[in-house]
């Protein structure tokens, strides 16, 4: 099969539509999730760290030059604070995608029990039986 004709299944399928809504979702979700991090969660724990914005915390490993008022050369740090803020983000982002993903699954199991339990008709076969059997019998 063509690559072409390959892509082209694949985007009429619906795959592509899905995917895009899925991603335009997930990019709201993430700020979503920032913003609940970094307005709600952080100041409360910034608060209990001394009283500062949390994600500014870090590590100077070299202070900056000055030349006067000029910076000559910035300083070497180690943003850790920043670094344990998308932690966060990526922790809580990583459980609303678990609590989904296990939602679905439940769901599946859910109604693939429910079609076991439906009560099934004769298969193709007895059908096509039972016409032969029919036919013979008008004959």
């Amino acid at each position: 099969m063509g690559m072409m004709k390959e892509f082209k299944e694949f985007a009429f399928k619906g795959n592509m539509v899905d995917m895009a809504v899925g991603l335009i979702i997930g990019a709201a979700f993430g700020g979503l999730v920032k913003s609940v991090v970094a307005k709600i969660m952080m100041p409360p724990l910034g608060l209990l760290m001394g009283g500062m914005d949390f994600s500014d915390y870090k590590y100077v490993m070299k202070e900056a030059v000055m030349e006067g008022e000029k910076i000559a050369t910035p300083a070497v740090e180690l943003q850790y604070g920043a670094f344990v803020t998308e932690l966060i983000n990526f922790a809580i982002i990583a459980f609303a995608v678990f609590m989904v993903v296990k939602g679905i699954n439940t769901a599946r199991k859910r109604f693939e029990a429910q079609e076991e339990e439906a009560p099934k008709g004769p298969s193709q076969e007895e059908l096509l039986t039972d016409i032969r059997d029919l036919l013979k019998a008008k004959a």
